[in-house]
C-alpha cells in the first residue's frame, strides 16, 4: 500500500495568496505631482504658427493640386520612398 505524507505550510502554492500583502515601505510622498514642460517649438506648433515661406510653398501646391496641374515624377518619388524605407 501507498502511503501519502500530508503536505506541510511550506509546499502550499496557495499559501502566499491567501497571506496579506505587505505594501513597501518606501512609498513616494503624495504631495509631490507629475511636471510637464513643453517646448518652444511644441508651443509654436499648438498656436499654429507656419513660417511664411513654407505657407507661401503649401498654397501654391493647393493651387496646382486643385486646378489639376501638378505633376509627380514618379522616379523622384519612387527615390524617396526606397530612402524613406531604408533608413537614409
Amino acid at each position: 500500500m501507498l502511503k501519502i505524507n500530508p503536505l506541510g505550510p511550506m509546499n502550499n502554492p496557495y499559501n502566499k495568496q491567501t497571506a496579506p500583502q505587505h505594501a513597501d515601505k518606501t512609498e513616494s510622498p503624495k504631495n509631490e505631482r507629475d511636471k510637464v514642460e513643453i517646448s518652444s517649438t511644441a508651443k509654436q506648433m499648438q498656436q499654429g504658427e507656419i513660417d511664411t515661406a513654407r505657407q507661401e510653398k503649401i498654397d501654391a501646391l493647393k493651387q496646382k493640386v486643385e486646378s489639376g496641374t501638378y505633376q509627380v515624377d514618379p522616379k523622384e518619388a519612387a527615390k524617396k520612398f526606397i530612402d524613406f524605407w531604408s533608413g537614409k
